[in-house]
């Protein structure tokens, strides 16, 4: 199945007989100007966890699975997510849709900006969610917290990918207590996954990038960035890829950054 869908391909299927939820991750004011006809809003920019012990995971995992449950999620109807391009909010949402077993998810490649290039039917009238008693199937196999990090620094069947950008990764930006990045980690921001236009690289591309930075399908791949945005987009990629195991650290370097019993590196400036 297709993880990425056109706008050409959304559109027909929207005409369909069992049209696919279209769930819109952009700032309630870029939906309210205009959306495509049907969706219905979901920001979940902000809604983000700092500790991945198991009672706030357990609670943060809740809050969002009731708000796809109140959007109108169901096993019974395929999902199709979208932000202005093939961006990180989408993405997550994304994530989070394979994380509660969601068997149809995919986003719209290019997004909003895509569709409204292509001079696709736009409508700023919001449809009533139709909310639903959805709870998912979870699969802790794409999930990582603290723990199932720091048990594979060093090990050689595991790559750790820093999704951040240059400054973040290097420590010159600091967005936690401590600055820098985990031990270990191969840096490759999130943003080389794109072309210029907002779509996804072709597959052969983005396999040339991350076999040459070591992050090859053979090693399970755990991604982070500060919240679990980016390290979401990049997860996404190498699930575009086929890679077999892939984990998104949610914590990110929001909750790394702050333990001061984890440890750090400093790399140097590229």
């Amino acid at each position: 199945m297709s993880l990425l869908v056109t706008p050409e391909a959304l559109s027909r299927e929207l005409e369909s007989s069992l049209p696919p939820l279209l769930i819109d991750l952009r700032p309630v004011e870029s939906y309210c100007a205009n959306h495509l006809p049907g969706a219905v809003h979901l920001d979940l920019w902000g809604i983000s966890l700092v500790d991945t012990d198991a009672a706030p995971l357990k609670a943060f995992l809740w809050i969002i699975e009731h708000l796809l449950a109140l959007r109108g999620v169901t096993d019974e109807v395929p999902v199709v997510v979208y932000d202005d391009t093939s961006g990180v909010r989408a993405a997550r949402a994304f994530w989070f849709l394979e994380f509660f077993g969601h068997p149809d998810t995919r986003m719209l490649d290019g997004g909003y900006n895509a569709w409204a290039g292509k001079r696709l039917p736009l409508t700023s009238e919001a449809p009533t969610p139709k909310p639903t008693e959805w709870t998912g199937t979870r699969d802790a196999d794409i999930l990582a917290d603290w723990r199932a990090v720091k048990e594979r620094l060093g090990t050689p069947d595991a790559v750790i990918v820093d999704t951040r950008s240059d400054d973040e990764y290097c420590g010159i930006a600091v967005r936690a207590a401590r600055g820098g990045a985990v031990p270990g980690a191969v840096h490759l921001e999130w943003t080389r996954n794109l072309g210029p236009d907002g779509t996804f690289k072709r597959p052969d591309e983005l396999r040339a990038m991350y076999e040459h930075a070591g992050v090859t399908p053979d090693r399970e791949v755990v991604t982070y960035c500060q919240g679990g945005y980016r390290a979401a987009h990049t997860y996404l990629a190498l699930r575009l890829l086929g890679y077999p195991r892939v984990r998104n650290y949610i914590g990110s370097w929001r909750e790394w950054g702050d333990r001061v019993d984890l440890p750090i590196e400093h790399p140097k400036e590229p």
